[in-house]
């Protein structure tokens, strides 16, 4: 599919249905005016099952243009690998806000479209010169959705914030890291905070757009990135909730108030699988036992004594090193499929060049290569969502700055 073209825009008389073209979210036309990963990841979202989006940039590009790694070490707003990521399938149009005809032409643009992500902070949105509630009054029928730090007001709303303070502010980072609490918490992977707040972006404007169908009005979104964060620290806000207790980090485990055992195993090929054994289930542990003893290795733990849950908490560290040893006699792989074919929960730690070539992602043909002639091309991860309703088009790789003038 050629990168440069698109959908024509639709007439403004005309309203779209979701399913009215191939892909989900075929014939919805959307403008994104994103300075940070959150809006470009909803776009991206809504992008990869079908829609029109248009990406509008400043003459410099957009801020992810800068951020690297780089293609081929190009320092320019063409080759940042980050920009490509969270970019395919859209288009881009330059629209300088310093300009007196920056209004004219975003309204030019906001008449035909379905959809306007704006994604920055408050005070952003008044360096541009732009008034939510004022593009909604104009637009009725657009479905406006900010995705601010902290939400468009509040005591916070004008705090600056990234990735990781949006993750300590939410509450998420305290449940992150180690066993040792002398250590700090652990960031996890990057920009959580802002693929958190695309998945509720995501989910918004398709709840708004339910609403227009039936109303025929758009509406304005306030997406806080902070208050999606803070609905998003797993068991920290059920176990605060219902009993007043806080959970504590644990090392690769989830976080409870209380430690539970380890759940890291080392394997002869010197790599890492992770096994989870829930010690009051007995039908788990009878098959890690029917495991071990097939291999000789179960020790003294098909002693009748162990089908107790009681002898079974009272010797978990016996256990455990006799785990430990059962695990270092293995390879990860061979450990891995043993396991889930006996219905254990055991998972190889892989690292993301090894989940690139994993072959299950590859039997599904996950990954897809993403290229054109003026552009290098790679494997980018697919969708992960599929419709039996709607035909998967192949990703369009990201646009060169202001190629759909």
């Amino acid at each position: 599919m050629d990168s440069t073209s698109g959908p024509a825009p639709a007439a403004a008389s005309t309203p779209h249905t979701i399913d009215a073209h191939p892909g989900a979210f075929g014939g919805l036309d959307v403008v994104e005016i994103s300075l940070d990963a959150a809006g470009e990841m909803t776009g991206r979202l809504l992008a990869q099952y079908g829609a029109n989006v248009l990406k509008v940039e400043p003459p410099e590009g957009s801020p992810t243009r800068s951020i690297g790694p780089f293609a081929h070490g190009e320092e320019d707003p063409d080759h940042s690998l980050t920009f490509w990521y969270y970019n395919t399938s859209k288009r881009s149009v330059v629209l300088d806000p310093r300009q007196p005809t920056w209004h004219e032409e975003l309204d030019g643009r906001l008449a035909t479209a379905d959809i306007l992500i704006l994604s920055c902070s408050p005070a952003d949105l008044d360096s541009l010169g732009l008034d939510p509630a004022d593009l909604a009054a104009r637009h009725p029928r657009l479905v406006i959705c900010t995705i601010t730090p902290y939400g468009l007001d509040g005591p916070w709303s004008h705090y600056q914030s990234c990735d990781l303070t949006n993750l300590a502010s939410g509450g998420v980072l305290a449940s992150c890291g180690y066993d040792d609490h002398s250590i700090p918490p652990i960031r996890p992977g990057d920009n959580q905070s802002f693929h958190m707040a695309a998945s509720f972006g995501l989910i918004s404007v398709l709840l708004a757009l339910i609403q227009r169908d039936a109303t025929g009005k758009g509406q304005l979104i306030d997406l806080s990135i902070h208050d999606s964060v803070a609905v998003s620290p797993e068991l920290a806000n059920p176990y605060y909730f219902y009993s007043g207790a806080v959970v504590h980090r644990q090392t690769c485990r989830h976080a409870q108030p209380v430690p539970t055992q380890p759940a890291l195993f080392e394997t002869r090929d010197g790599r890492w699988v992770y096994f989870a054994l829930i010690l009051a289930d007995t039908k788990p542990w009878q098959s890690l036992v029917e495991w071990m003893d097939s291999m000789d290795l179960a020790a003294d733990l098909i002693d009748p004594a162990y089908q107790t849950l009681d002898h079974r908490q009272a010797n978990f560290s016996h256990i455990q090193s006799i785990l430990e040893v059962f695990f270092l006699l293995q390879d990860a792989q061979s450990a891995y499929h043993e396991g889930q074919r006996r219905g254990l929960p055991v998972a190889v730690i892989s690292s993301p060049d090894e989940v690139v070539h994993d072959e299950h992602l590859r039997a599904r043909e996950f990954f897809e290569y993403v290229g054109a002639p003026d552009q290098p091309g790679g494997l980018y991860p697919g969708a992960p969502i599929r419709f039996s309703a709607y035909r998967s088009e192949p990703q369009r790789p990201a646009p060169r700055l202001g190629e759909d003038r």
